[in-house]
């Protein structure tokens, strides 16, 4: 089995823009399906576009017209009814379809680590987590009754260069750049994985088209280990500003701003170190080249290129302002 053909469910999103980037120079025939709304990450010259609705299942048959492609990597699929619908639709259409869960679908917390594609998928925090879980029991059920040939893709934090990994977004940097502080939460010592788009890119084709993917799930992120404070260390460094950070732990983060409590405790307050033997052996020589300190420094370019990108968020910036005033 090997795929010469691929349709992008999505397709301009932070990590499937870099997917279908990346399969492109792999020389796949590359097709994005989506609303055709998004300017951020056009779509690039060589890629097909075909432009429906896909939460309209006539508009996606529709769409797709009879069309087959080797392999299908499925970005805008949350919960079991979407993909169910989604399956109807696209599985007599390909050999292989390749559903985007979650890592932080894994059990929260973890009890050993590091965590690896066996660990038990429990997140009582947070519905986006719990909703890609119940995906995966469907997509395994139908995969084994033989109705579809699956792989199960699972980022961890993976960014781009519009994306600041802290919460708030863009605002904690400016409070750096003005000399105000910004909170983490424990002690910002807790480990994190945080993986350029890139990169994932790079280990995601090699899985398309591979027999030894099928019926698997897989997580692909970078071996780098960071803490928090490291992190906020790197963006500091790279938007010039100087660092004063507080501490407060995600009890009282969250109890003062209870927005954060699915973000903080379905996912960054616990440690996230992976094995990620699984993908290496599949996609021998697959390797993160992008360390956070220079994805750092292409979040702040991107940004400083243009000043409507660099808005603070006065809800955030008050939030902050609560927090460390505590």
């Amino acid at each position: 089995m090997t795929s010469t053909s691929l349709l992008v469910i999505g397709g301009t999103g932070q990590i499937s823009a870099s997917v279908v980037r990346q399969a492109l120079r792999d020389g796949l025939a590359v097709t994005v399906l989506n609303r055709g709304s998004t300017t951020i990450r056009p779509v690039p010259a060589g890629v097909e576009q075909l432009v429906a609705d896909v939460r309209d299942e006539e508009a996606l048959v529709a769409a797709l017209d009879g069309r087959r492609f080797d392999s299908v990597a499925d970005f805008l699929t949350f919960t079991p009814d979407q993909l169910a619908s989604m399956l109807r639709v696209v599985a007599p259409l390909t050999d292989q379809y390749v559903f985007i869960g979650s890592a932080s679908a894994y059990q929260k917390p973890p009890v050993t680590l590091p965590i690896t594609e066996a660990t038990p998928l429990f997140n009582p925090w947070w519905s986006y987590s719990r909703d890609k879980i119940a995906c995966e029991r469907l997509l395994r059920d139908e995969h084994l009754a033989g109705r579809v040939q699956a792989t199960v893709v699972r980022p961890s934090h993976t960014y781009d260069e519009t994306h600041v990994p802290l919460l708030g977004g863009w605002t904690p940097i400016e409070r750096m750049r003005r000399g105000d502080a910004v909170v983490l939460h424990g002690d910002g010592t807790s480990l994190w994985a945080l993986t350029h788009s890139s990169d994932f890119a790079r280990a995601f084709v090699g899985l398309l088209g591979h027999p030894g993917a099928l019926g698997e799930a897989f997580h692909i992120m970078s071996p780098e280990l960071l803490t928090w404070n490291m992190i906020a260390r790197d963006l500091a460094d790279a938007a010039g500003a100087s660092l004063h950070v507080v501490h407060r732990t995600t009890q009282v983060l969250t109890d003062e701003v209870p927005e954060w409590t699915a973000d903080l405790c379905g996912d960054r307050s616990h440690p996230a170190v992976f094995d990620t033997s699984k993908i290496r052996a599949l996609v021998p020589g697959w390797e993160a080249r992008v360390p956070f300190a220079e994805g750092a420094r292409q979040i702040v370019a991107w940004h400083d290129a243009d000043a409507s990108r660099r808005a603070v968020d006065p809800w955030v910036d008050d939030a902050y302002e609560r927090l460390v005033a505590l």
